[in-house]
């Protein structure tokens, strides 16, 4: 007899697996600990075989009698249903391996490595998000210019300009990694610039105070009445002109005090090296009492309810604001403040440049740039903190910037 839908949801077995038969090959094997499988009894070529069709409930008994017939018509076309799946599930396989979404996915494992791991969990949203909606189900050889300028053009619609651009280079860099493993021929992204297909954006200089202010705004630093670790956020943005990501992220086990020096990991920087910051030793000291304060920690600038997170990146804009400098300055306007002074001064552009992080540098060029220009900068980062006690000492709104 047949199986029914009652029988085969109430069948059990007892210390032996048993075989419930449906006819034309097709049975459940139910085992001891109360496993139902769908099983499927043929031959091919003279040779008896077992095809499985799955696990009872999640497949019942009509769609497992489905399965066999056509299983059942492929034995018929002297195929064995069995090669076929396996073939089937080779080819999706290979489809999805040679999809947008499968070498992307791909490329994300290799390049992630030795990435900070917020920021390849952010490049691997933002595929998730607003690439692969778009074109991951293509294969790569069907993605041409058209479809990728229509995917960068949406996101800048919804007012992400800088997120499209962003897709536009995990695109290119997506194809560069399929062409070198064998996924793709060619990069209809690397002739696409962002500048051909995105609306121009205004250059828009971020606030900052002219040199003769700058007397006044120290002073002003140094008798904020908030938090002593803003105060001191403050100074060492002044004093090393780093970004405001790069100072806040900064950890102590990246400052050498015996060599009097920061080096900020690559992986914090975007870059492929990392970016050696030279102390003054008014840095050092402000360093240190910031020690006394946050040094149990392994962040010099923790947030107000954790140890483990950092402070947010409005902290020292708020507190420039407090102190009455709001559209007047921020903290990236004191690179613009140090790089205008310096460059007076006849500092060499290309010393200012690198302690700016602005040369782009590969591993060779920064370890030579390293070693040759170190000595130059540390007399010019000495300088710059000497001039900043001179402005912060001078009782007229003129400031006499003097080296030495």
């Amino acid at each position: 007899m047949k199986l029914t839908d009652t029988k085969v949801k109430n069948a059990r077995a007892g210390d032996r697996e048993i075989k419930l038969a449906d006819g034309q090959g097709l049975y459940l094997l139910i085992t001891p600990r109360g496993g139902k499988l769908w099983r499927w009894k043929y031959r091919f070529n003279g040779k008896e075989k077992k095809m499985s069709f799955g696990v009872y409930p999640h497949v019942s008994l009509a769609q497992a009698r489905d399965l066999r017939h056509e299983a059942a018509k492929l034995l018929v076309s002297n195929l064995d249903p069995m090669a076929e799946r396996k073939a089937e599930k080779i080819e999706t396989q290979r489809k999805l391996t040679s999809s947008f979404e499968g070498v992307a996915l791909a490329w994300h494992e290799h390049w992630k490595n030795g990435k900070n791991p917020d920021h390849a969990a952010g490049v691997k949203l933002r595929l998730e998000r607003d690439v692969f909606p778009a074109i991951g189900h293509l294969p790569m050889e069907k993605i041409d210019a058209p479809e990728i300028v229509a995917l960068v053009k949406k996101v800048e619609a919804r007012g992400a300009r800088e997120i499209a651009v962003r897709c536009l280079g995990s695109i290119s860099q997506v194809f560069r990694y399929g062409i070198a493993h064998g996924s793709a021929q060619r990069n209809p992204a690397a002739d696409i610039k962002p500048s051909d297909i995105l609306k121009p954006v205004p250059v828009v200089n971020m606030a900052r105070v002219e040199a003769d202010e700058l007397p006044t705004l120290l002073r002003r630093i140094e008798m904020y009445e908030g938090s002593p670790v803003t105060r001191l956020a403050l100074k060492l943005m002044a004093l090393t002109f780093v970004r405001t990501s790069e100072l806040i992220e900064a950890r102590w086990e990246e400052f050498d005090f015996k060599k009097r020096l920061w080096i900020i990991p690559k992986e914090r920087m975007k870059m492929p090296s990392p970016h050696h910051v030279p102390l003054a030793t008014q840095t050092i000291d402000a360093l240190e009492m910031l020690h006394s304060i946050t040094g149990h920690g392994s962040l010099l600038f923790s947030g107000d309810w954790s140890t483990v997170k950092t402070m947010s990146k409005n902290t020292i804009l708020e507190a420039l604001y407090r102190m009455g400098y709001r559209g007047k300055m921020t903290g990236h306007g004191f690179r613009g403040v140090a790089s205008t002074i310096l460059h007076e001064h006849g500092f060499e552009h290309e010393h200012i440049e690198l302690q700016l992080a602005h040369m782009k540098r590969d591993e060779v060029s920064a370890a030579y740039d390293y070693s040759k220009h170190l000595a130059k900068r540390r007399e010019m980062m000495q300088w710059w903190a000497d001039c900043l006690d001179k402005a912060r000492q001078e009782r007229s709104h003129r400031l006499t910037l003097v080296a030495g």
